[in-house]
């Protein structure tokens, strides 16, 4: 098997205290984690946020995109509510790496949305696999969640999988002068919805 579980420990956050399960994906060779909150293999439908990582935005606080501020939600939501799981996909930049996120951020600078950046740079509008999902899904025992997203490829990527989804959540949140035309470009490019 491509992807194969590797351990689990307790990661006590700022919103509660959460299980931490680790994933080797050996094909692409990037490791992946879910955390989890109480008893999600019991069958009913599990609270769930898949988030693809965004070094610039989850660690170092950035202003060009929503991502830190949606895995924040994501965390909170399931802590009110003591039970979920939050997907975190090593993904950085779309799929295109960090490196090259940084020479996309570069050709935004000059007045290219992220679409057109990505391609510019000879990749596609968005390069993540979710295929990864599966088994660390089947390993959870998770069959069904009420999705966090505002992407629909992620509610594709599920129910590929096998996953039914039985909600589907969007996420809001704040936008800025530094990611408004970010936030409108996911809309009208990449088919994201943020209304209900």
């Amino acid at each position: 098997m491509p992807t194969r579980y590797v351990e689990s420990s307790r990661l006590p956050t700022a919103w509660g205290v959460f299980d931490i399960h680790g994933f080797d994906d050996l094909e692409a060779n990037k490791e992946h984690v879910v955390l989890t909150m109480g008893d999600v293999g019991d069958g009913e439908p599990v609270l769930a946020r898949v988030h693809s990582e965004c070094l610039t935005g989850d660690a170092l606080f950035s202003l060009r995109c929503d991502c830190g501020n949606q895995l924040e939600a994501a965390l909170k939501a399931i802590a009110e509510e003591g039970r979920g799981a939050l997907f975190y996909l090593r993904q950085e930049g779309r799929g295109i790496g960090l490196l090259n996120k940084i020479r996309a951020y570069k050709l935004q600078d000059a007045g290219a949305d992220t679409v057109e950046a990505n391609e510019q740079l000879g990749f596609g509008a968005d390069m993540r696999d979710y295929s990864v999902l599966k088994p660390m899904l089947e390993h959870l025992k998770i069959k069904q969640v009420r999705l966090m997203t505002n992407n629909p490829r992620k509610v594709a990527a599920l129910e590929s999988a096998g996953v039914a989804i039985t909600e589907r959540i969007p996420l809001r949140t704040d936008s800025n002068p530094h990611n408004e035309k970010y936030l409108q470009t996911k809309g009208s490019k990449l088919g994201h919805f943020f209304g209900h």
